[in-house]
């Protein structure tokens, strides 16, 4: 049986192999939790935005700065954009 990771997890199988696989907590507990929600589709593609290399510097900056990146202020667009697609 799997782990209880908590009532905020709803697939804990696969929140936990997400973790083994080296996924921040936060990223494998977003994961678990839409695979677990009949009316979320994760392996379908993402929303409407354009690719992150469309979107100007500024734009990355602020985004990084919503989710909570840090070190944002000393990268460049492209170390913007891994990181954003790391997160």
């Amino acid at each position: 049986m799997a782990e209880d990771h908590g009532s905020s997890i709803k697939n804990d199988k696969l929140y936990g192999d997400l973790r083994d696989k080296g996924m921040s907590k936060e990223k494998a507990a977003r994961i678990a939790n839409a695979q677990a929600n009949d009316n979320m589709h994760p392996s379908e593609k993402g929303g409407k935005q354009p690719p992150y290399e469309d979107w100007t510097k500024d734009d990355l900056y602020a985004r990084a700065q919503e989710i909570g990146i840090d070190g944002r202020s000393d990268m460049n667009k492209d170390a913007l954009i891994e990181a954003l697609r790391n997160h």
